[in-house]
């Protein structure tokens, strides 16, 4: 049977560097407003999600995927691809 994760044993690619520019940003951002910046985009997530996807316990849509890009003006490739450094 497959198990959809990551080499590392997480769910997505892009949970670590999703915390690291949350933490980033000036000034620095909660859970919680990065998960209301995601609402504002139209994309239901609460604070627990964006704890789960940055400890990459939850899976990340494509839909979110673009949405997180978009708030940190970052491509998408950004986030998966393991040549991009933070």
């Amino acid at each position: 049977m497959f198990k959809h994760k990551a080499p590392d044993g997480t769910r997505n690619l892009c949970g670590k560097k999703v915390g690291i520019l949350r933490k980033k940003l000036v000034p620095k951002v909660s859970q919680r407003k990065l998960s209301e910046m995601m609402q504002l985009k139209g994309i239901d997530m609460d604070k627990t999600a964006v704890k789960r996807i940055e400890n990459g316990e939850r899976y990340v849509t494509d839909i979110e995927l673009k949405a997180l890009s978009e708030i940190f003006s970052v491509t998408a490739d950004y986030f998966v691809n393991n040549n991009c450094s933070i």
